[in-house]
């Protein structure tokens, strides 16, 4: 059994993912595994699709609807939330690539460049085939 705090804590992730309850799509399906003939008999899996996001979770933890009912939406505000921070992530590490690849190379950096740039060409110099006169 969830406990009232545990649902009000399961709204504010919800409304901090911008899920709402008209947004969701919910079926229940007939639960497998262990735990008898009533969990093969009775509906109690939770299948909750959110159409905006179009992200989709399945929770058949608890042999109570309910509670499965819950747990889904817990998941599925964890899951929209997730995804919003990978894809922040990712735009921040691609414009700081981009700043860093325009960024100016500091005098030692370039010395060291062209230091191992010379001493490559000597390298390549040396390949060149002798000259007999």
């Amino acid at each position: 059994m969830i406990s009232p705090e545990k649902i009000e804590a399961i709204r504010k992730l919800m409304a901090e993912a911008s899920v709402y309850e008209d947004d969701l799509e919910e079926s229940f399906i007939m639960g497998g595994g262990p735990g008898g003939q009533k969990t093969n008999k009775t509906s109690s899996v939770v299948r909750l699709s959110h159409g905006p996001s179009g992200v989709a979770v399945k929770v058949g933890e608890s042999r109570s609807r309910e509670d499965n009912r819950w747990l889904a939406r817990r998941m599925l505000a964890e899951t929209i939330l997730d995804n919003e921070h990978k894809r922040k992530s990712a735009a921040r590490q691609k414009a700081e690539k981009i700043r860093r690849q325009k960024r100016r190379r500091s005098r030692r950096q370039k010395q060291k460049m062209l230091a191992d740039k010379h001493a490559h060409s000597e390298i390549k110099a040396m390949r060149k085939k002798v000259e007999v006169e």
